[in-house]
């Protein structure tokens, strides 16, 4: 399995990042290319996935960016580990519900890894934490898939400023708040992208 594994240090921009998954997705389709994860950051920045609803943005002067993976508005910003991938569905079963589930698996064993207990819902996509009565969203999946390959990624929250959801619907889920790691358990988040990588790579293989 020849996967390349990238990290960007500083900011990508959402457009950049965007064009460079597809002409990797060109060349996997071409047999050119291997497989890619890409750990990033964006800058600020509001996306809105195909089922999106115009209702679903409460501030209407935010600056929000169509985009063609699946999922409906949600925000990026500094403090927030994003995931990026351009996985060949060939290679495996062609399963999409089971390849969302493999991207769920590795998020909730991440978590673990911090003793952080999360879950995944079937009717909202996503992974959730319990605290207390309430539920909150923790990491946010939007999947896009062409001629088999799959791309696009996932966003976790690590550190990133909560008070940006506010002007949006996130995820078009109205009952449920959204929640970062270091509210849910501050400590030494560091390594996340170390073992958000090797938890990928193994449910992969499985």
């Amino acid at each position: 399995m020849n996967i390349e594994i990238k990290k960007s240090k500083k900011p990508i921009k959402y457009d950049d990042a965007i064009k460079q998954m597809e002409l990797r997705l060109s060349d996997i389709n071409d047999k050119n290319s291997n497989e890619l994860i890409w750990i990033l950051e964006h800058e600020d920045i509001y996306t809105a996935g195909t089922s999106y609803k115009e209702n679903e943005i409460l501030d209407k002067t935010i600056n929000l960016k169509k985009t063609k993976r699946g999922g409906k508005i949600t925000f990026h910003g500094p403090g927030q580990l994003i995931c990026y991938f351009v996985i060949d569905l060939k290679k495996r079963k062609k399963d999409i519900r089971k390849f969302i589930s493999l991207l769920e698996k590795t998020i909730i064993d991440t978590l673990e890894y911090y003793n952080i207990s999360s879950f995944s819902d079937k009717k909202n996509i996503g992974i959730w934490y319990k605290d207390k009565s309430k539920i909150k969203k923790v990491a946010a999946i939007g999947v896009r898939v062409r001629k088999w390959i799959a791309y696009h990624g996932f966003a976790i929250n690590i550190n990133n400023d909560l008070k940006k959801y506010k002007a949006i619907i996130p995820c078009g889920i109205k009952d449920k708040d959204v929640t970062s790691l270091m509210q849910i358990q501050n400590q030494n988040y560091d390594d996340l992208e170390n073992v958000l990588i090797k938890n990928f790579i193994s449910n992969l293989k499985n």
